[in-house]
C-alpha cells in the first residue's frame, strides 16, 4: 500500500486534468463524452451471465483479443466476456468485432483509482481477467488480488524501451508485475525482460495475433471493393500515423504509374478528413471509401475512411506498405497482411513488432525498406513482376500460419488459473 501511495496521490492530483483532457480530445472525437461514468467507476451494463473480462486498452489490442475472445466465449458457454478499452475507436472495433455476439459486453475501464477500481470490481465480479499485451494498472491489480481474483497478462511485449521506463520505478513495478496471476509473453526476450522486472509465472504462449483467420466476410468485402476499382494496381498504405502520410504520398506521386491507385488507409478515424486534405494539397485526386462508389480511372487516391474493414483492404491491394513503421510510432501489426497474402513492405521503425517484423522478413514474408520514398519504389517494382509477388505471398500465408497456437496456450493458463480460484475459494 505504501508503495503505491505516491502514485495513487498523483492520480487523484492529475483527475482534474484528466477530464479536460477528456473535454479536450472530445472537440475531435465527440465519442469521448459518452458513457464518462464508466471511466469513474459509474455503470448502467449489467452482466446476465458470470463475467470473464478482457481488457484491450485500444484498437489493436481489441483486433488481437478477438481469437482470444472467442475462444473464452466456446471454452466457457456459461459465461459473457465483459471486454474494456480506454478509448473510442477501441470501443467501436469491440461492437464491430462481436456485433453478432450478445454475450460480448463492452465498458470502459476506470481510471487507476482504488475506489473506482473497487466499484468496477463490486459491479461486475470477474471470475478472472486478462490484460492484452502490457497495461498495468498498479491499483486495480492490487484490488484483484485482494478480491481473489486472478488477473493474466497476455500476449505480453515489453520493448527494451519500455522496459528502461519501467524500471526507473523499480518497487512499484516489482509490486505490480506480483500482483499478476500469470503471464504469457510474446517471446522469450519478452519472458526475459518481464521476468527481470519482477515478473513470475511467465511462460511464452506466442503471438495471439497470428491465431487471427481473414474472416470470409471481409474476404468477400475486399473482393467487392477490387471490383469498384477495377483492374488497376493497388498499393495500400496500411494504418498510417500522422506526418507518414504527406511521406507516402509525395512518394506516390513521383513513382506510381498513372494507372495506379493508393489505397490510404489511416489509424485513426478521426484524421481522416485532415488527410483527405493532404491529399488535395499533394495535387493527387481522391474517392472515399465511405461513398460506396465505383472507383473512377482518374482517381489517384482512395481513402479508406471506415473502422473495422483492415483485413477487406488487404484483400483488395496488391501490395501492402505498413503504417507506423516509417516514422518512430514502432510500427503496426503485418500478420493480418500475410494472412490474406498481400505482399508486406515494413519501414525502420517496427519496435512494437520487432521480433514479428524480423522474423517475416527472414523468412521471406516480408521486406524492408529504409524510408518511404525506397518503400514506394519497391512497391511498385513487385507491381510489375507477378512472380515475385506470388512467392512474397505464399511465403506470408506460411509465416502465419506455422506460428498459430497462442490463444491454445493461454486458454489453458486461464483454466490453471480458475482452477486456483476456486480452490481459494473453498
Amino acid at each position: 500500500m505504501l508503495t503505491r501511495l505516491p502514485y495513487t496521490l498523483l492520480w487523484i492530483l492529475a483527475l482534474p486534468l484528466v477530464v479536460l483532457r477528456l473535454l479536450w480530445r472530445a472537440r475531435r472525437q465527440p465519442a469521448y463524452l459518452r458513457h464518462v461514468g464508466e471511466r469513474f467507476g459509474r455503470y448502467r451494463v449489467r452482466a446476465p451471465l458470470a463475467v470473464i473480462w478482457v481488457h484491450a486498452v485500444s484498437v489493436g489490442e481489441t483486433r488481437a483479443a478477438e481469437p482470444l475472445v472467442r475462444a473464452l466465449l466456446a471454452r466457457w458457454p456459461e459465461h459473457s466476456v465483459l471486454l474494456t478499452q480506454m478509448t473510442p475507436t477501441g470501443r467501436d472495433t469491440a461492437r464491430a468485432l462481436f456485433k453478432d455476439e450478445p454475450r460480448v459486453l463492452r465498458a470502459y475501464l476506470p481510471y487507476d483509482v482504488g475506489c473506482f477500481a473497487h466499484a468496477f470490481l463490486r459491479h461486475f465480479r470477474p471470475l478472472f481477467g486478462v490484460i492484452m499485451e502490457t497495461e498495468l494498472w498498479p491499483n486495480l491489480l492490487a484490488a484483484c488480488r485482494r478480491r481473489g481474483i486472478p488477473v493474466m497478462l497476455a500476449n505480453a511485449r515489453l520493448s527494451e524501451r519500455s522496459a528502461r521506463r519501467y524500471a526507473r520505478l523499480p518497487a512499484l513495478t516489482a509490486l505490480t508485475m506480483k500482483a499478476l496471476a500469470a503471464i504469457g509473453a510474446q517471446t522469450a526476450a519478452d519472458a526475459a525482460r518481464l521476468a527481470q522486472l519482477g515478473a513470475r509465472r511467465v511462460t511464452v504462449t506466442g503471438n495471439i495475433k497470428f491465431d487471427i483467420s481473414p474472416p470470409p466476410s471481409m474476404l468477400a468485402l475486399g473482393q467487392a471493393l477490387r471490383a469498384r476499382i477495377g483492374v488497376r494496381p493497388v498499393v495500400l498504405a496500411a494504418s498510417t500515423r500522422e506526418g507518414e502520410e504527406s511521406l507516402l504520398l509525395e512518394a506516390f506521386a513521383r513513382h506510381a504509374p498513372a494507372t495506379a491507385l493508393l489505397l490510404l488507409v489511416p489509424r485513426h478515424p478521426q484524421r481522416f478528413d485532415a488527410v483527405a486534405n493532404e491529399v488535395g494539397r499533394c495535387g493527387l485526386t481522391l474517392q472515399r471509401r465511405s461513398a460506396e462508389e465505383t472507383v473512377a480511372g482518374s482517381t489517384r487516391v482512395l481513402l479508406g475512411d471506415s473502422m473495422g474493414e483492415m483485413f477487406a483492404y488487404y484483400a483488395a491491394a496488391d501490395v501492402a506498405l505498413i503504417g507506423g513503421s516509417w516514422l518512430p510510432f514502432g510500427g503496426q501489426n503485418l500478420i493480418e497482411s500475410c494472412a490474406v497474402g498481400t505482399p508486406v513492405l515494413v519501414g525502420p521503425h517496427t519496435f512494437n513488432f520487432q521480433a514479428v517484423a524480423d522474423d517475416a522478413v527472414r523468412a521471406g514474408a516480408a521486406l524492408r525498406a529504409a524510408d518511404p520514398d525506397t518503400a514506394m519504389r519497391d512497391a511498385v517494382a513487385l507491381l510489375g513482376d507477378e512472380a515475385r509477388r506470388s512467392a512474397l505471398a505464399a511465403a506470408g500465408r506460411a509465416f502465419a500460419t506455422t506460428h498459430q497456437g497462442a490463444t491454445a496456450r493461454s486458454v489453458a493458463i486461464l483454466e490453471s488459473l480458475q482452477g486456483s480460484a476456486r480452490a481459494t475459494a473453498r
